[in-house]
């Protein structure tokens, strides 16, 4: 089987940024640009080594940045040429001896999913070349001296993305010949092989809208939205549950509710699951003393913590101005100030089984709703808590995940909205089911959506 090997080509200058370094450089969502691209390639099961291409004054950032993040796939860090293709053509010339798959990336394009590298390099199995592209979705004119000359139809054109992935072989040959005929005007990987290699098939991989190329300052205020709003769906399809097994599992709020029905699941496929809420345990969240007895207990009763879940949370429907001061205390320390108390106990535990935190957020969590003003504002503080975090506990293998289920029939949603159609509600089993997917993955730092099919 073909080795697959991630090309990142961060050669930019900058120029177009208004820097005077690169803007892969760029600080984004508390990271550079191109320490999020690296880790996307970096945490895909099927990608085996990464190269990356950059002007040769910054071999020694790049190095740097990889030791930083103990990005152990990077095998190679080679200089770029004086233009995109000679960048491209010197990452092929590093492994020219080999029968691989190369699979450029823009080091700008920070937001390409697992899905779509898993889709490539799939696709890698029976063609040469593979594009990355979607729909266009505005009319495309083509121009001539300032005048249309004319407006091809939309619905035949796409908008090119990265990754390109390609037989090593192919890519080089193509290359070879594009380096003779000095007219030839770049464009990608793939204008190459259609240019050269006409007869070679170049499939085209759905894209996603937010696998976007920063480009231009206002760009990254674009970034830092997806970043703030990144959501991932779970395929749950293929799951093992039969893993848990003998791990155990604290549940805080875990006595009705998807709490309740995470327990029960969890209980079925053999895990040790303890259960803590006001009702069942006298476990008050917001109390730090409260937790530390509930993780001391539970670790003297099993030797280990593996999984953390917290689905404990108030909803009061009221609007602010009509809210005694002592809901409002008691909605933010539950809220807020409980996920918090959580968060930092576990980490003494989680960091010898390397194990992961389950926190719950609402989809009120994107933007402030009238009557909702404390709900939706600590659901939205648990988001960038669960971010902040994934970053502080990642040297120590501690897993953190945020679900965002929609509408959820469950007992404070009857006590918050009253009677409703249960066509139009989650079914809170089947938020579990997914809940444990996520813990059992080995995703951290993403908001997992979870939606109503028929909303």
């Amino acid at each position: 089987m073909r080795r697959n090997i991630a090309v990142i080509l961060a050669g930019g200058s900058g120029s177009r940024f208004g820097l005077d370094y690169p803007k892969q450089f760029v600080k984004l969502a508390g990271k550079t640009i191109i320490e999020h691209t690296i880790e996307i390639f970096e945490k895909h099961k099927q990608i085996d080594e990464i190269c990356i291409v950059c002007k040769k004054e910054y071999i020694n950032k790049i190095e740097e940045l990889s030791i930083k993040n103990q990005f152990k796939k990077i095998k190679k860090i080679i200089a770029g040429g004086k233009e995109r293709k000679d960048s491209s053509y010197n990452a092929i010339v590093s492994y020219s001896d080999l029968d691989v798959n190369l699979i450029f990336h823009d080091a700008v394009r920070p937001f390409c999913s697992s899905e779509i590298i898993t889709n490539v390099i799939k696709a890698l199995k029976n063609y040469n070349a593979i594009d990355v592209a979607i729909n266009a979705s505005d009319t495309i004119i083509q121009t001539q001296n300032e005048f249309i000359k004319s407006i091809p139809n939309r619905s035949d054109l796409m908008q090119g993305q990265t990754p390109q992935a390609f037989r090593l072989q192919t890519i080089k040959k193509a290359h070879e010949l594009a380096n003779i005929d000095k007219d030839f005007i770049f464009t990608d990987d793939c204008g190459i092989i259609k240019k050269f290699l006409p007869d070679e098939k170049i499939l085209v991989v759905k894209g996603d809208v937010k696998n976007i190329k920063i480009t231009y300052q206002q760009d990254l205020l674009f970034a830092d939205k997806i970043f703030q709003l990144n959501t991932q769906n779970i395929n749950n399809e293929n799951t093992c549950l039969e893993k848990l097994e003998d791990k155990v599992i604290m549940i805080f709020g875990g006595s009705s509710g998807i709490g309740k029905e995470i327990s029960a699941l969890a209980k079925s496929y053999k895990a040790n699951v303890k259960v803590f809420s006001r009702s069942t345990t006298n476990t008050n969240i917001a109390n730090i003393n409260d937790v530390k007895k509930a993780f001391l207990d539970t670790y003297n009763e099993f030797g280990k913590i593996d999984y953390v879940v917290n689905s404990a949370a108030i909803l009061i429907k009221s609007a602010l101005n009509h809210t005694d001061f002592e809901d409002v205390k008691t909605i933010i320390d539950t809220n807020y100030l409980g996920a918090i108390n959580i968060c930092k106990i576990a980490y003494e535990y989680l960091y010898k089984t390397k194990g992961s935190i389950l926190n719950f957020t609402s989809s009120s969590y994107t933007r402030g709703r009238s009557n909702y003003a404390l709900y939706s504002s600590s659901k939205a503080a648990i988001v960038n808590l669960t971010q902040a975090l994934s970053e502080e506990y990642i040297l120590d293998n501690i897993k953190i995940n945020c679900i965002n289920p929609q509408r959820t029939l469950t007992p404070m949603r009857i006590r918050a909205f009253g009677k409703e159609d249960p066509a139009t509600l989650l079914d809170a089993k089947h938020v579990a089911k997914i809940s444990l997917d996520t813990l059992l993955s080995e995703l951290s730092g993403l908001i997992v959506d979870i939606g109503v099919k028929n909303a």
